[in-house]
């Protein structure tokens, strides 16, 4: 199922979602122009890799490594991963920008794909696989979504063999099953071999989307928001007052 668009309207325009899909399109066009060799020295030379957060590759701990998950947030390994990612940020990013505020939209933001990278590497200590992807991050932004607004319709789309339509599914029902296939997907994982040929950061989803709900009652504070702008009241002549049209005035 793929989300196309929430019916969830917002108060203020999402200025620092649109600026997250932005910095991630500029990285991605980066890592096309390196070519496929250039991109996979550069990804093995800067991209997190959960084993050196541990000591091991030539890793210097977590302060270190920290540079590189920021760093990671940002890449992706190809277009379906990149447009994927930035489908989900893009329908769930902006209600979680208008709550939180701006500023404090891209520090949750951040400490959730700092969460979900953390997450993946404790599950996958020895990996020397760079893990790059902006989906743990995002998937903070789910996990705070599913708290802010369960009854948000989420217009998806289904394919039913070689067609395809869209229905509305209740946020409360979309994201807890997007979660149970990560969950799922996640134990399966566990004891798999993954070095040589990759996959999907399974953890990193996990520990991203149960970060969401935290980071959000860490971060959320008082939202102040204006009242809205006040509208003059037009009153009709007193001569043509007619009860019921007086009623419906006020």
């Amino acid at each position: 199922m793929i989300p196309l668009r929430d019916l969830n309207p917002r108060h203020e325009p999402p200025f620092f979602t649109v600026g997250l899909i932005a910095v991630n399109a500029l990285f991605f066009l980066y890592e096309l122009s390196l070519g496929p060799q250039g991109l996979e020295l550069f990804l093995l030379d800067s991209a997190f890799v959960p084993a050196r957060m541990f000591g091991g590759e030539g890793g210097g701990g977590l302060g270190v490594e920290g540079a590189s998950i920021l760093l990671s947030m940002f890449l992706h390994g190809g277009w379906a991963h990149f447009l994927g990612n930035m489908l989900f940020l893009w329908v769930f990013g902006d209600n979680i920008e208008d709550e939180l505020g701006h500023l404090r939209f891209v520090v949750f933001y951040l400490a959730a794909g700092y969460a979900a990278a953390l997450a993946h590497a404790f599950a996958n200590a020895h990996s020397t696989l760079p893990a790059i992807g902006a989906s743990g991050a995002i998937a903070g932004v789910l996990g705070a979504y599913l708290v802010l607004h369960p009854r948000a319709p989420i217009v998806t789309l289904v394919f039913l063999g070689f067609f395809f339509t869209t229905v509305r599914v209740p946020a409360i029902v979309y994201l807890p099953v997007w979660f149970l296939i990560q969950f799922v997907s996640g134990l399966a994982s566990l004891g798999a071999e993954t070095s040589a040929t990759g996959g999907v950061a399974w953890f990193a989803h996990i520990g991203g989307f149960v970060s969401g709900p935290l980071l959000l009652l860490l971060l959320r504070g008082r939202r102040r928001r204006g009242p809205p702008a006040a509208t003059p009241l037009r009153l009709p002549d007193r001569g043509h007052y007619r009860t019921g049209e007086r009623q419906r005035e006020l």
